[in-house]
């Protein structure tokens, strides 16, 4: 069974970091493409940045291309989102999602929450 547990929000000033951890289980992490997505209040999930674990492949909604970083550690099954410079739009919740094929799809976390005040 595909589990995904994140980790590491918080509340934080603009201009300020945070990074966010997804642990991963129950499915061979080697192959899959695994994607962090935001949830702004009242809004629908919207891609922000996702990972290939086999070749380490990147994408980057272009909202935080230049201030965050996607990384996974394939020796602890984990995916991590560097964030920087952050903004106030970048408050929601955070979800991981783990698919064989396609980033933002699959089984997600439970999230975690990112306030960003201004």
């Amino acid at each position: 069974e595909v589990q995904l547990v994140e980790s590491g929000g918080g509340l934080v000033q603009a201009g300020g970091s945070l990074r966010l951890s997804c642990q991963a289980s129950g499915f061979t992490f080697d192959d899959y493409a695994i994607g962090w997505l935001r949830q702004a209040p009242g809004k629908e999930p919207k891609g922000v940045s996702c990972i290939s674990t086999s070749d380490h492949s990147t994408y980057y909604a272009d909202a935080v291309k230049g201030r965050f970083t996607i990384s996974s550690d394939n020796t602890k099954n984990m995916v991590y989102l560097q964030m920087n410079s952050l903004k106030p739009e970048d408050t929601g919740v955070y979800y991981c999602a783990a698919d064989l094929y396609r980033c933002y799809s699959g089984t997600r976390g439970q999230g975690t929450q990112v306030t960003v005040s201004s």
